[in-house]
């Protein structure tokens, strides 16, 4: 039966019962600080405390006809039960079947419901966290934007929450705010909301800090909503007006600012004004004025706890095999992850606590990864070229052009470094592996190649079989080879990511913020700067 066929029963269900409906409970009123409000049913998904979760008693009792649908759903709920149960089939039978199953992407409801309840949801809980609690929520979060550029913002926000002391309020991986469950991107259906649980795990979404950290962990957005229906609500330009497009202006300056207001700031709730600009914004990425914030992030738990999600790790583990000898592949990995003849039961996908941090992982003998963007980045690059822009993130580049004005040897010189052909690509690669022969001899030979790309499959064949002529390379692998699954599909760019950031030698797009991540990933690994280049 489907879920929708299920849906209909539950409800048939719970219009019988309403008849002998239980007692109100609206008209007890939860006290958070200063904020006093109607506290939630004990059904909510968010519980204030353990014993939220139960019911109170009331007078109650069933028709005939109530009854012989409840004896129904119990049946149905049996047959599905048992049906999973029995389930032996391999890991790679069950992912097939499951996406010919479902014809959409996936909605991540597991995911969504774990985030709902992790135990810091909980007002009873001793200070930091509880009804002591200080929160920071940036309503005004990116949306519309690939994972690199809600990657950056993200780190930013959680960087600052941790400074201030104030429990970072986390929010889904979003396209669009009010969208239906799915929108469009390039003509396929996209989850419009993809929680972050399953692209990440560590302290940005929940886990505890390291030991001797104070700092109270991370909340969901809709527990911030409950327990703060009446925050602090600031637009970021009180602080950012003179400041965000002032390029003497570091983001460290701006850093300090936001750290400065939220700390003069008595009301435990704060929120960013969600129409209002966000608080770093592209243009801060996109120059070399977030240089001044590595002494900061290099330190902070932000990023010395962050992790991939298992669903990533997990994705890593079925293809490793293609680019990798598998004894090199899996030593950092849990046993859980790694791949079997049979899926674990169950397997924990959905867990927040750090899986592997980047001083805990080891780089990829022999493998070279490079990031190459296609289709519609040719038009992003002549933008760039036009005005003259720095790279992104951690990285920077001479021109010749001006502002909204280029020069014929400028735009070249852009394409070169942001959409080179495949003549330029092999190039690159030849003077990557002199280089590699020039400093560490035979000992480092680059032997296989993973490619991350959007590029399309005719012509990553013909670049495929150019980089063949460069030398026999034991295997050159793509994005467009990996096997993933239902769920991993919509966050493939995570497991690009994975692979670039573990890979022996990066050759990656300056002008990118997925390839800033990869380089910022890299440099807590302490990767050798010149195993990272860009084209």
């Amino acid at each position: 039966m489907g879920s929708f066929g299920r849906f209909k029963i539950v409800q048939r269900v719970k219009a019988c019962c309403q008849r002998y409906p239980q007692l109100p409970e609206t008209d007890s009123l939860y006290q958070f600080k200063g904020n006093v409000y109607p506290r939630q049913s004990d059904s909510s998904t968010l519980p204030l405390s353990n014993s939220d979760t139960r019911s109170s008693l009331s007078r109650f009792s069933l028709t005939r006809r109530c009854t012989r649908l409840l004896m129904g759903l119990i049946l149905v709920c049996l047959f599905l039960f048992f049906s999973r149960t029995k389930a032996t089939a391999p890991f790679r039978l069950q992912e097939q079947s499951l996406a010919k199953e479902h014809s959409l992407p996936p909605l991540y409801e597991e995911y969504h419901d774990y985030e709902r309840h992790l135990p810091q949801h909980n007002l009873s809980l001793p200070f930091p966290e509880g009804r002591d609690a200080k929160f920071f929520w940036t309503a005004n979060h990116v949306t519309i934007s690939g994972w690199g550029n809600a990657m950056q913002e993200l780190v930013m926000n959680a960087a600052l929450s941790h400074v201030t002391k104030r429990t970072f309020v986390f929010d889904n991986f979003t396209w669009e705010r009010d969208a239906p469950d799915y929108s469009t991107f390039n003509g396929k259906l996209i989850p419009s909301r993809i929680p972050l649980s399953a692209i990440i795990s560590g302290p940005i979404i929940g886990s505890s800090f390291p030991p001797g950290d104070a700092a109270p962990r991370a909340v969901s957005r809709e527990y911030f909503k409950k327990v703060c229906p009446n925050p602090t609500i600031i637009d970021s330009w009180v602080v950012n007006e003179h400041l965000r497009l002032d390029d003497n202006v570091p983001a460290l300056e701006i850093f300090e600012k936001w750290v400065e207001r939220l700390n003069s700031i008595d009301d435990p709730c704060v929120e960013i004004r969600q129409e209002s600009y966000q608080l770093f914004e592209i243009w801060l990425f996109g120059s070399r004025r977030i240089l001044s914030m590595w002494p900061i992030l290099s330190k902070s738990p932000i990023l010395t706890d962050f992790s991939w999600s298992p669903l990533i790790y997990q994705a890593y583990a079925e293809n490793a095999h293609l680019f990798t000898p598998t004894s090199s592949s899996f030593g950092f990995l849990s046993s859980f992850i790694r791949p079997s003849g049979q899926q674990q039961t169950p397997t924990p996908l959905h867990d927040v606590h750090p899986v592997v941090k980047s001083k805990e992982m080891d780089t990829i003998p022999g493998l070279l990864a490079l990031h190459i963007r296609r289709g519609d980045f040719a038009g992003h690059c002549s933008h760039l070229a036009n005005w003259s822009s720095n790279w992104n993130g951690f990285n920077q580049v001479p021109t010749d052009g001006g502002w909204g004005v280029t020069t014929e040897a400028n735009t070249n010189m852009y394409f070169k470094a942001c959409f080179p052909t495949i003549e330029q690509i092999v190039e690159k690669v030849q003077n990557v592996l002199a280089d590699q022969r020039r400093l560490y001899g035979s000992v480092k030979e680059l032997k296989s190649i993973y490619v991350m790309t959007n590029g399309d499959v005719a012509w990553l064949q013909q670049l495929r079989e150019a980089l063949m002529q460069v030398k026999k390379w034991d295997a050159v692998v793509t994005s467009r080879d990996m096997k993933l699954s239902w769920e991993a599909k919509p966050v493939a760019q995570a497991v690009d990511m994975l692979i670039g950031q573990r890979a022996q030698v990066l050759i990656g797009n300056g002008f990118s913020s997925l390839t800033s991540n990869i380089v910022m990933l890299r440099m807590l690994m302490d990767i050798p700067s010149e195993d990272t280049r860009f084209w």
